[in-house]
C-alpha cells in the first residue's frame, strides 16, 4: 500500500504523492517520488505537465489508480517552509462554499512562483551626484527617475526604477551609461519586525475596557468573531492595535485586512508611529521583488504585521494569531472575477479553522454582521462616542426641489453659503460625488445619439482633464469625437450631469482664490500620489477637496468641518437589493469625515428626497432604527441575512449560443415549494468587455445548503467550451 513519505518517516515501495496543481483542476494529480527525496504535505514542489513544468503543493498520499511505473516524478522540492495544514483545509474549505475548482484557489496561495526561489542580492542604482556629460539630453522619464533617487533616496532596482517612474528598464540603462547612476548590491530586503512593547496612547475608559476584552481574547488563544462597533472617530484603531500588541507579545502574526490598501498612507505610518515599524503590506501596487519578499517573510514568520487587501487571507502564515477586518462592511471585499468569494466571511472561517479571534470592524456593519451580532452569534464591543471630546457633526438635509442650484451648476444656494463661511473661517471642507470624470453621459444635441461602449452596455464618461472618454468597466479609452459618429454633426455633443471634474469647475468658478484639488481614484495614480495628496489635505495646503469615495476610507483631517454631498441619491437607484444600506453606509462614512478635531462639524445632503428613510436616518444619527427597518424588510422577503440567494452568471462571446445555455439552464433549474430560480434575464451589465451575459438566481431559505443543488443542476446541462458558467454564492451585486 503506497504511503505518504514525511521527512522523518521511513521510505515505502513505489511512494508516490497527490500534488494540487494551481490550475483550474477538481482534483490533485499523482506523481512519484524519486528515491533519495522525501516529502510531507504542504511541500512546495515542481512537477511536469505535459511538455513544461509547473509548481504545485503536495496534498497528501497519492490515489493509487494509476500505474507507479506509469507515474512521472517529482522533480524537486523547493527549500521553503511548507503550507501550513490549516491553510490547505482552509483552500478545500473555500473552493467547496463557492463551487470553484481547488487548484484555482490555490492559485492564489501561489500567486508569486518566484517567491519559492531563494533570495538573490539585488543589483540598485543610487544617484551618482554627477553632472551630465555633455550632448546628453534630460527628456521628462529621466528626470521622473532621477528625483526618486534625489536627497539621497533609498537604491533600487531597474525594474522597480522603471515601473516607479512610469518609463522602460532602456531609460534607466542609459542613466547608468551617462554615469548619472551607479549600480551596488544589495542583500535579500529585511522586514523590520514591529514593537509590542512600545507604549500607544492613552485610552479613555470606553476604549480600554474594549481593549482589555480583546486583549484577553488573543491571549486565550481561541476561536472568536468580536464586532468593533463604534461611531466614526471613537479610536477603533487604537483599540484594535491593542489586540495586535498582545498578539505580537505571544509571538504570533496578525493580519490586517483594508478594503483598498493602496488608500490607506494615513494607516500604514499610524501603525509604524504606534509600534516603530511599518507592517508587511500585500496589496497589487507594490513590485514584483516586493511581493516575493513578504511572501517568504510571511511564510518563514519573520513578517509578524501584514495589512493586506483581500488576497491577503491566502498567504502561508507560518502562525496566524489574529485577524482584523477593517471596514468590514465595505463592498470591496466582495471578488467578483475569478474565484468568486467575499473575503469579510473567508476571515471568519480561515479564524474558525485556526481557532483565532477575528475582528470585524466598522461604525456601519454589514447587515449580516449586525444581525449575527444581534443574535449573539458575533461578540459585539461598542464605542458609542468620539475620542477625546469630538461630537458628531450636524446633518442637513437640502431638498433640491425648493433650494435648486442655478442652470447647470450643481451646488445649491444654501451648500454654497456653507461653503463661504467656512473658507472665512480658516478651515478646510469636502464635496462628494461618487461619479468619476467631467460628466457620464455624452449625447448629441442634434440626433440625441449617446456615446456608449462598443465592449459594454455602459455610457462612456468624459474625463475632460485627461481629454477622453472611459469606460469605467472594460478600460477602452478614446478621444472625445469633434463630430457625432451616428449623423456627423459637427460640434454638437454635450456633456449631460456632473461628475467630479464639473464639481471642480463650479468650484474654481465661484471661489478662485481657493486651493481645491480632485480626489478620485483615477486622478491619484499609485500610493505615492495617493499620500502626497494626504499630505496636503492635513497640512491645510488644501482648502476644498472634491472627490468620491475614496475619501470615506478612514481618513482623518483635523481641520476639515464641512461635508458636502452633491447627489446623496445616485445609490438609492437601480432596484439592487443592498442600496439602502450600502447609500447610508458611504454617505454615514463620507459625514464622519467632517469635525473629528476641535472643531465641530457640519454635513450637508442635496437630495430629491428628503422623505426617504436613509436621509431620514443620516439626519437624525439613528443607525439602529434604519438597520431595524432595513431587516424588516429583508425578513419579509426573505432575503438576505434572512434567506439564501446564489447566483449563475452564463457568458460567451456568442449571443445566441448564450441565450441557448442559460434557457436550458433555466429548463433544468431546482425548483419546489422553498426553492424558487428566476431568469434567465439579461444581466443589468448585459454586455461586459465584449462578453454577452445572462443571470439566473435561486433563491432559498437560510437553511438550505445550496451547493449541491446547483451542482446537480449543472450536471444536467452540457455547456459548450465557449460558453462559461460561473456560481456566485451569496452575490453581492447583481450587475
Amino acid at each position: 500500500m503506497d504511503t505518504l513519505l514525511t521527512r522523518s518517516g521511513l521510505e515505502t515501495e513505489a511512494a508516490r504523492v497527490a500534488v494540487l496543481l494551481p490550475l483550474p483542476l477538481r482534483e490533485a494529480y499523482d506523481y512519484r517520488v524519486p528515491d533519495g527525496m522525501a516529502l510531507a504535505p504542504g511541500d512546495y514542489v515542481e512537477v511536469p505537465l505535459g511538455p513544461r513544468r509547473v509548481i504545485g503543493v503536495v496534498w497528501g498520499p497519492g490515489a493509487g489508480v494509476v500505474d507507479g511505473g506509469r507515474l512521472k516524478p517529482v522533480v524537486r522540492r523547493f527549500d521553503v517552509p511548507p503550507m501550513p495544514d490549516v491553510q490547505r483545509r482552509f483552500i478545500e474549505w473555500v473552493a467547496a462554499y463557492t463551487m470553484t475548482p481547488p487548484g484555482q484557489v490555490l492559485r492564489m496561495a501561489v500567486s508569486v512562483p518566484a517567491a519559492l526561489e531563494p533570495p538573490r542580492a539585488t543589483l540598485a542604482y543610487h544617484a551618482s551626484g554627477a553632472e551630465p556629460p555633455p550632448g546628453f539630453k534630460t527628456t521628462d522619464a529621466r528626470r521622473r527617475v532621477l528625483a526618486l533617487l534625489a536627497d539621497g533616496g533609498p537604491p533600487r532596482s531597474a525594474a522597480d526604477l522603471a515601473e516607479e517612474a512610469g518609463c522602460g528598464v532602456t531609460v534607466v540603462r542609459g542613466l547608468v551609461e551617462a554615469g548619472l547612476l551607479v549600480p551596488q548590491l544589495l542583500p535579500p530586503p529585511r522586514i523590520a519586525a514591529p514593537d509590542a512593547t512600545r507604549a500607544g496612547p492613552t485610552l479613555s475608559p470606553e476604549q480600554e475596557a474594549a481593549a482589555q476584552d480583546l486583549r484577553a481574547r488573543v491571549g486565550a488563544g481561541t476561536y472568536a468573531t468580536v464586532l468593533l462597533d463604534g461611531v466614526t472617530g471613537s479610536g477603533k484603531t487604537e483599540v484594535y492595535y491593542e489586540a495586535i500588541a498582545a498578539c505580537l507579545a505571544a509571538g504570533r502574526q496578525a493580519l490586517i485586512l483594508l478594503p483598498e490598501i493602496s488608500l490607506s498612507a494615513q494607516g500604514l505610518e499610524r501603525f509604524a508611529r504606534r509600534f516603530g515599524a511599518r507592517p508587511a503590506e500585500w496589496h497589487s501596487d507594490l513590485t514584483g521583488g516586493q511581493r516575493r519578499a513578504t511572501w517568504r517573510a510571511v511564510a518563514d514568520g519573520s513578517a509578524k504585521v501584514v495589512v493586506g487587501a483581500r488576497s491577503a487571507l491566502f498567504l502561508p502564515y507560518a502562525d496566524l494569531g489574529l485577524i482584523i477586518v477593517d471596514e468590514e462592511h465595505d463592498q470591496a471585499y466582495k471578488q467578483e472575477d475569478g474565484s468568486i468569494y467575499h473575503a469579510r466571511d473567508m476571515a471568519v472561517t480561515r479564524a474558525h479553522l485556526g481557532q483565532i479571534p477575528v475582528v470585524l470592524v466598522s461604525a456601519t456593519p454589514a447587515l449580516e454582521t449586525q444581525v449575527n451580532a444581534d443574535s449573539g452569534r458575533y461578540t459585539r464591543i461598542h464605542l458609542p462616542g468620539r475620542h477625546g471630546g469630538a461630537v458628531l457633526p450636524g446633518v442637513t438635509l437640502i431638498d433640491l426641489r425648493r433650494d435648486r442650484p442655478p442652470a447647470r451648476h450643481w451646488l445649491a444656494p444654501s451648500l454654497r453659503d456653507a461653503l463661504t463661511a467656512t473658507l472665512a473661517d480658516g478651515e478646510q471642507a469636502m464635496l462628494f460625488l461618487n461619479r468619476r470624470g467631467y460628466a457620464p453621459l455624452t449625447l448629441c444635441r442634434a440626433c440625441g445619439h449617446r456615446l456608449r461602449c462598443p465592449n459594454c452596455t455602459a455610457w462612456l464618461v468624459e474625463h475632460r482633464l485627461a481629454r477622453k472618454l472611459q469606460c469605467h468597466h472594460c478600460g477602452l479609452s478614446q478621444p472625445v469625437p469633434e463630430a457625432c459618429p451616428e449623423c456627423g454633426e459637427a460640434g454638437s455633443l454635450a456633456a449631460c450631469g456632473p461628475g467630479v471634474e464639473r464639481v471642480a469647475e463650479e468650484v474654481a468658478e465661484l471661489f478662485p482664490d481657493a486651493r481645491s484639488a480632485i480626489m478620485a481614484s483615477d486622478t491619484l495614480t499609485g500610493p505615492h500620489a495617493i499620500q502626497e495628496m494626504v499630505r496636503r489635505i492635513a497640512d491645510h495646503e488644501l482648502d476644498i477637496i472634491i472627490g468620491t469615495q475614496v475619501m470615506a476610507k478612514g481618513h482623518h483631517f483635523p481641520m476639515l468641518t464641512l461635508v458636502g454631498v452633491v447627489d446623496s441619491d445616485l445609490g438609492l437607484a437601480g432596484g439592487d437589493l443592498r442600496a439602502g444600506e450600502r447609500t447610508f453606509q458611504l454617505l454615514h462614512q463620507v459625514a464622519g469625515r467632517a469635525g473629528r478635531g476641535d472643531r465641530p462639524g457640519t454635513v450637508f445632503l442635496q437630495t430629491y428626497m428628503p422623505e426617504h428613510p436613509v436621509m431620514q436616518a443620516l439626519k437624525a444619527h439613528d443607525r439602529d432604527g434604519f438597520y431595524a427597518l432595513e431587516a424588516e424588510m429583508r425578513q419579509d422577503a426573505a432575503m438576505p441575512p434572512f434567506g439564501r440567494l446564489a447566483a449563475l452568471i452564463v457568458s460567451g462571446e456568442d449571443e445566441g449560443l448564450v441565450d441557448r445555455v442559460a434557457l436550458a439552464l433555466g429548463r433544468a433549474a431546482p425548483r419546489s415549494e422553498t426553492v424558487a430560480v428566476l431568469g434567465p434575464a439579461p444581466a443589468p451589465l448585459s454586455l461586459l468587455r465584449g462578453r454577452h451575459r445572462r443571470r439566473l438566481l435561486m433563491k432559498a431559505p437560510r437553511g438550505v445548503a445550496v451547493q449541491p443543488l446547483i451542482a446537480q443542476w449543472l450536471e444536467r446541462v452540457e455547456v459548450p467550451a465557449a460558453v462559461r458558467v460561473q456560481v456566485d454564492v451569496d452575490p453581492q451585486s447583481f450587475l
